[in-house]
């Protein structure tokens, strides 16, 4: 009898349904936490720019900041404006929250650690990243506030300016490796000559997603010198939060992005087969920790841009290098017949 129901769970176990719903609490727990602590690690780097402490009260060096943090905002009262749309009101944090969380279905971690391995993986990853506008309009509009409304309207505007030139530098890669599956493209043989010339490219995508996810230099839509925090001005306690924890998930989530598009993913960087032995999930994750560092560094170095400035750099600068680099990638590959097989 004991055997029989020890092969029931073990059954229930390994059946594909419960692999793949461990693997989904895997993922949001993982992602859960390294925003917690990429808000940690943000404010020890501010720090030793600034030449001060940082976090240092709450725990061993401050380790459990993040966690006294996560506590005070849910003791705090949600307050919702009088003259607010209450519905859209509520439903703004909460869609900018899953919609950072869903697009983690296609990244692969390592060879064969991928939620959904679609064909069109990169193609899923730029939708959902794209509908992110949606969620900051909603609560720029909401809040009946002057100030959130203007800093929805930036918002707006800005994320789709940028949102082509970023779309154009996938082209520019997907043409490179021949695939829109997101492991096939880690996979591709790349060339030296292929990486050097997809460098560029590497840079305009860095600085995209700095404006995608509205941060410093190019966070504007909060200005909180001008318009006092932006789009987010009336929200408190855990809608606040579910903002918060939405913009720190979708810098996780476009640094990732990076380091699967121009990066090699989970494998040893430089070609180096001598350093296979560590495993995949490990350079993946240095990797995405270099690309947060290059956010962190940005905000502490970097002025804010002016508006009229973000938008002639999208579409003056960046549209424009982006189209030519599309077009001449492709008649690079055609001329040297390179186009992968």
């Amino acid at each position: 009898m004991n055997m029989d129901v020890l092969n029931q769970v073990m059954a229930i176990v390994t059946h594909p349904f419960t692999l793949m719903i461990a693997f989904i609490v895997a993922i949001v727990g993982g992602v859960l936490l390294s925003v917690a602590y990429m808000t940690y690690a943000e404010r020890k780097v501010l720090g030793a720019i600034q030449r001060r402490q940082g976090p240092m009260t709450v725990g061993p060096f401050g380790l459990l900041q993040p966690i006294a943090d996560g506590i005070k905002l849910l003791s705090k009262e949600t307050i919702i404006p009088s003259q607010a749309n209450k519905g859209v009101f509520i439903l703004a944090p909460v869609m900018l929250f899953a919609l950072s969380l869903i697009a983690w279905s296609v990244i692969p971690f390592d060879k064969g650690w991928v939620l959904a391995n679609i064909n069109v993986g990169i193609l899923y990853l730029f939708a959902v990243s794209s509908m992110g506008v949606y969620g900051v309009i909603m609560a720029g509009w909401a809040s009946n506030s002057r100030y959130a409304f203007l800093g929805g309207l930036r918002s707006a505007s800005q994320m789709v300016s940028y949102e082509v030139s970023m779309g154009l530098i996938i082209v520019t890669v997907l043409l490179c490796t021949g695939s829109l599956n997101l492991q096939e493209i880690v996979l591709a043989d790349r060339p030296v000559w292929m990486q050097i010339w997809l460098f560029p490219m590497f840079i305009v995508f860095l600085v995209s997603i700095l404006a995608e996810t509205n941060r410093a230099p190019f966070d504007l839509p909060e200005g909180e010198s001008e318009i006092t925090g932006g789009f987010m001005v009336e929200y408190s306690s855990m809608t606040y939060a579910m903002f918060f924890l939405g913009e720190y998930a979708n810098m996780i989530l476009m640094s990732a992005m990076t380091t699967t598009l121009f990066l090699g993913g989970w494998l040893p960087p430089f070609g180096m087969d001598g350093l296979a032995f560590v495993p995949g999930m490990v350079w993946f994750s240095l990797k995405t920790a270099g690309i947060l560092f290059f956010f962190i560094w940005s905000r502490g170095t970097l002025p804010r841009y002016r508006y009229d400035q973000l938008m002639r750099l999208g579409w003056k600068v960046f549209l424009p290098l982006t189209l030519v680099w599309v077009v001449a990638t492709a008649g690079l590959l055609l001329t040297f017949d390179a186009l992968p097989k």
